[in-house]
């Protein structure tokens, strides 16, 4: 068997194992007994529905991987990828726009086949629970504008890829590494003001008490806000969340319309000072640099692999070619990623942490972040005892019982 194919099939059955080994350790971690710190704020039914919650999420989830995994390694031993390849070329179009017609041909299948699982969560499980407000209108409609959307952003810096790639020899990864985080910063100034209104509806939250507060504390750490809305989260589910937006003077905080209704003011002033936090303590800026840096990394490394016969006979290719190296390179990039990923996560929970500090000791209060993170999970029925391996290898958030304890240590410090 050609190596590349092995090397192909061994990372996709050892992820598909990894997978399938931490969700079932997961399962087993479930706690028949409420955690104590959660008593004032679950009754046994609500936290025996949220393990409940997990079960049935967990075995979706279980069930998808599987079926998944078996369709690609079919689609990759069948030849699958060769035979997208010669329907895009019938087309007679030059290099590039094939390229674009070969990827969206590709995105195209996956979509259908994530489509059933898609419609399954969101209109049974996420019913079953109580969770699901979206219509089967505005899920077709988001499925419309999502597809305009990839298609309107993705084609044109897909094409200019290729371009580079094509053109510019041995410099071709890097114009294409400056052009993707030119590219990137672009679409980060624009989605609040252009992408997320095709979604939701953002309304400024009225006056009163909550927007003094708000506005107060904002003045009191020299954090400059350009606006502060409401989202109509409500339109697809009762889940709680809030997140800033924009970067600068344009920077908004956004509050789910959900939670609003569920917690106090002085909670919600709590978790707007967690958000602040991540910005204080630079870890956006962090963040992004970190990912350009990878960005950089990956191109640089695709660059190795074009035109690679051998990946092309692993995949049983009949021609070469620039755009379908960068799908099979994803395959080769896919350990290195979840490493990564691993290593980011760990930044990440270590930053939340970071972030309820800030929050806790700027705001004097840390009983009300405490009382919002309790409600938050209430309302999200989030597993509250998950598995030491499964927050290792793909929590970005530490768990919340973690966050509680070193809040409490905030409360307890001078």
């Amino acid at each position: 068997m050609i190596p590349w194919l092995i090397f192909f099939l061994a990372v996709m059955g050892g992820r598909f194992l990894l997978n399938t080994t931490i969700s079932l350790l997961n399962l087993k971690a479930l706690s028949p007994d409420l955690p104590e710190e959660f008593a004032d704020t679950y009754d046994q039914e609500k936290y025996r529905q949220s393990q409940d919650y997990t079960r049935v999420q967990t075995k979706f989830s279980l069930i998808e991987n599987t079926i998944i995994t078996v369709i690609t390694i079919i689609f990759l031993l069948g030849g699958g990828f060769n035979l997208v390849d010669l329907f895009v070329r019938s087309f007679g179009l030059s290099s590039i726009p094939t390229g674009v017609v070969y990827a969206g041909s590709l995105a195209l299948l996956s979509f259908i086949l994530s489509l059933p699982f898609s419609i399954y969560s969101t209109f049974k499980i996420e019913a079953q629970f109580g969770f699901n407000r979206t219509t089967i209108q505005t899920f077709v409609t988001d499925i419309i504008k999502s597809i305009l959307l990839t298609a309107a952003l993705g084609a044109p810096l897909l094409a200019a890829v290729l371009w580079f790639f094509e053109h510019t020899g041995s410099y071709g990864w890097l114009l294409c590494w400056l052009g993707t985080v030119a590219f990137g910063f672009i679409v980060q100034f624009l989605a609040p003001v252009l992408i997320m209104p095709l979604f939701n509806r953002f309304t400024p939250l009225e006056e009163g008490p909550l927007k003094e507060k708000i506005l107060a504390y904002a003045r009191v750490q020299n954090f400059k806000l350009s606006g502060i809305f409401t989202m109509d989260g409500s339109k697809r589910s009762t889940k709680l969340n809030a997140f800033f937006t924009g970067f600068g003077k344009f920077r908004k905080i956004v509050f789910y319309d959900t939670l609003l209704e569920k917690i106090g003011d002085d909670e919600l002033v709590s978790v707007l000072a967690h958000e602040m936090g991540h910005f204080k303590r630079h870890h956006i800026w962090k963040m992004m640099a970190i990912s350009i840096l990878q960005t950089g990394l990956v191109f640089y490394l695709l660059s190795l692999f074009i035109n690679n016969p051998g990946l092309f006979e692993a995949f049983g290719m009949e021609y070469l070619s620039i755009y379908a190296s960068l799908f099979f390179f994803a395959f080769i990039y896919s350990p290195f990623s979840t490493l990564l990923a691993i290593l980011f996560n760990i930044m990440l929970r270590a930053h939340e942490f970071e972030a309820d500090n800030y929050a806790a000791r700027t705001t004097g209060a840390p009983d009300a972040l405490v009382q919002a993170l309790k409600k938050l999970s209430l309302a999200n029925l989030s597993n509250l005892t998950p598995h030491p391996a499964m927050v290792f290898l793909s929590y970005s958030h530490p768990p919340v019982l973690e966050r509680i304890r070193a809040l409490r240590e905030t409360k307890s410090l001078p």
